[in-house]
C-alpha cells in the first residue's frame, strides 16, 4: 500500500448516508520474526531467537482491545497470521488471540482465520495443533520444489520437507494454499512446468505464484542478481495461467489463482478496499471512524486520507483483480465518481489498445495488459 505522509492538501472524505459505510473488519497479525531472512525478501522483518513470546501477544492483546474500543460494531470476516514467519508462534498463542477477538467482536458465520507457515518450522504435530487453535485456512511458503531452486533462494528446508507439510495440510485443513516463485534467473519453462505440475498434484485450493523482483535493499540486489529476462517470463507467465485454467483454477488476481469459492477473502478485503487493521511491527490497515477515513500504521497512529488519496489506491488495489474495479463501489467508497478521477484521454487509448475493457458496471485489465499492470495503473492516474 502507498504511504501518504507531509500536509493534507484536500478535504478528507465525509461518508455521506449515501456513500460507504463499512461494516465488516479483517484482521492482520503480523509476526517479523524469522529463523533466517531469505535474499529476495525486502519486508520487515527480526531475526530474534530469544523473544517473549508472551509479552508480545500481551501488547497484541492491548492494541486489538483499543482497536475494539474504536469499531466495536464491525464484523469480523477474516483473520490472517502474516510474516515474518508465525508458524513460530506456539499454538496456544494463537488460540488466546483468536479468543480475544471471537470474544468481542461479531464473528462472520464463514469467517476465514488463516496463518502463513514455514516448511522449516514444522514438526510432528504443528498443523494439527494450529487447526486445534482455529486457524481455518493454511498457507505453506513452499516457493520451490527442487533443491537448487531452495537454495538459490536463500530457503533453509529442502524439497522433502516441503512435500511432507503439502501432504500433511490437505489431510488436516479443508481450505490450503501455497506458494511459488517463478522467473527464477536461468530458470527453464521445462523446469517451472515440472514444478507447477507437481504442486497441482495436491490438489490444493489456492495457489500464490509471484514473480521473483529484485527489490532495493536485499541481499540479491547487492550482489547484483539478475532476473530472469523479460520475454521468457512472459511465456512462463503465459503458460502458467493456460495450465492452471485447465486444472479448474481460477486466476482473479495478477499472482493469485483459486479453485472456485476458495479466493482469500483477506486479501480480497485488500483489493476491493474494505477495512481492515493491522497488529504488529511495519502493519498498517485503512479503517473509517466518525465518517473520516485513515490509514493506520501500528501501533496506534491515525492519518487522515484525502478523498483523491483513497481514489489512487482503489486504482492500484482494484486492477489487480481480474474482475477488474466496480464503479459503484468505486463512489461509494471515496466519494469520487470513476470517470471523474481518471484520466479519461487514457482510459479510451487503454481501451483502444486492447489493455483495458469495460463494461457496464467495472473496468478491468485485459489479459495482455496484466503485462503491463504498473503502467496501466500509472497512466489512468495521471
Amino acid at each position: 500500500m502507498p504511504y501518504y505522509g507531509g500536509a493534507v492538501f484536500y478535504s478528507p472524505i465525509i461518508c455521506s448516508d449515501k456513500m460507504y459505510k463499512p461494516e465488516e473488519l479483517a484482521i492482520y497479525i503480523h509476526w517479523p520474526f524469522c529463523k533466517s531472512k531469505c535474499p529476495y525478501c525486502d519486508f520487515y522483518k527480526e531475526v530474534n531467537r530469544n523473544i517473549n513470546q508472551n509479552d508480545i501477544i500481551e501488547e497484541y492483546l492491548s492494541a486489538l482491545h483499543r482497536y475494539y474500543d474504536l469499531l466495536p460494531n464491525r464484523h469480523v470476516k477474516s483473520i490472517f497470521f502474516g510474516g515474518g514467519t508465525p508458524s513460530l508462534i506456539e499454538a496456544k498463542n494463537i488460540e488466546k488471540i483468536i479468543d480475544f477477538i471471537t470474544k468481542y467482536w461479531k464473528i462472520s458465520q464463514n469467517i476465514e482465520i488463516s496463518l502463513e507457515a514455514n516448511p522449516n518450522t514444522r514438526y510432528d504435530t504443528m498443523f494439527k495443533d494450529f487447526k486445534n487453535a482455529g486457524i481455518n485456512r493454511l498457507s505453506l511458503g513452499v516457493q520451490a520444489l527442487n533443491d537448487d531452486d531452495l537454495h538459490f533462494l536463500g530457503r533453509s528446508h529442502n524439497v522433502k520437507t516441503a512435500r511432507l507439510c503439502l501432504q500433511e495440510i490437505v489431510q488436516v485443513f479443508n481450505n490450503h494454499s501455497a506458494d511459488l516463485i517463478y522467473a527464477l534467473p536461468q530458470q527453464s519453462l521445462k523446469s517451472w512446468s515440472q514444478q507447477l505440475e507437481e504442486i497441482c498434484s495436491f490438489s490444493l485450493k489456492h495457489l500464490s505464484l509471484y514473480q521473483l523482483t529484485i527489490e532495493e535493499n536485499t541481499v540479491f540486489a547487492r550482489r547484483g542478481i539478475k532476473p530472469l529476462d523479460e520475454e521468457k517470463s512472459v511465456e512462463i507467465y503465459n503458460y502458467t495461467r493456460n495450465y492452471l485454467s485447465k486444472k479448474n483454477y481460477k486466476h482473479y488476481e495478477v499472482s493469485n489463482f483459486a479453485v472456485s469459492g476458495y479466493e482469500s477473502k483477506h486479501n480480497l478485503t485488500y483489493w476491493q478496499g474494505g477495512e481492515y487493521i493491522g497488529i504488529g511491527k511495519s502493519a498498517h490497515g485503512r479503517i473509517c471512524i466518525n465518517n473520516q477515513h485513515f490509514a493506520v500504521t501500528y501501533p496506534f497512529n491515525n492519518e487522515k486520507l484525502t478523498s483523491q488519496q483513497r481514489a489512487e489506491e482503489l486504482i492500484i488495489m482494484g486492477l489487480r483483480l481480474t474482475e477488474g474495479i466496480n464503479k459503484a463501489d468505486f463512489q461509494n467508497i471515496c466519494g469520487i465518481n470513476f470517470y471523474n478521477f481518471i484520466n479519461l484521454e487514457k482510459l479510451n487509448q487503454l481501451k483502444e489498445l486492447g489493455m483495458l475493457i469495460e463494461s457496464p458496471t467495472h473496468v478491468f485489465v485485459s489479459y495482455k495488459g496484466f503485462l503491463l499492470i504498473d503502467a496501466i495503473i500509472a497512466e489512468l492516474c495521471s
